[in-house]
């Protein structure tokens, strides 16, 4: 008998259900976040060889943002991404925490706004002669 790639398992490690989900785009970048302290699973810190169970509750970064999600379904393969979304869900309080925290990156913009070109030679000499003084 095969298993299809949608059939619950009975034991997978974080690092590989992180990746068959989607979450991380390599098992190897899961792995990594695991060990680097990145992905906490039911409120504690734990290794790539973690054992996953349906409704445990995981916070993992993700770039600048964090989610907390809990586990749905547990997946042994790599699935589709319409199919990997209903493997997890997102809580609702991470999911406003992501939108402020957007919203806070895209308003820093305003203040902070980068210029059309680059500095030629005769401007990055005027800058690094102002910066020395």
């Amino acid at each position: 008998m095969t298993k299809t790639p949608e059939q619950k398992t009975d034991q997978i490690r974080i690092d590989k259900w992180l990746w068959a989900v989607r979450l991380y785009k390599t098992r190897a970048l899961a792995r990594e976040m695991v060990q680097g302290g990145r992905v906490h699973y039911n409120g504690q810190r734990c290794k790539p060889s973690k054992l996953v169970e349906v409704g445990a509750q995981i916070r993992l970064a993700q770039g600048f943002d964090e989610k907390q999600i809990t586990v749905l379904k547990l997946l042994e393969k790599r699935v589709a991404a319409p199919i990997a979304v209903t493997c997890y869900e997102e809580t609702e309080q991470s999911k406003q925490k992501r939108e402020e925290n957007a919203l806070a990156r895209k308003n820093n913009a305003f203040f902070a706004p980068h210029p059309d070109h680059k500095p030629d030679k005769k401007q990055r000499r005027e800058l690094i002669k102002f910066k020395a003084r």
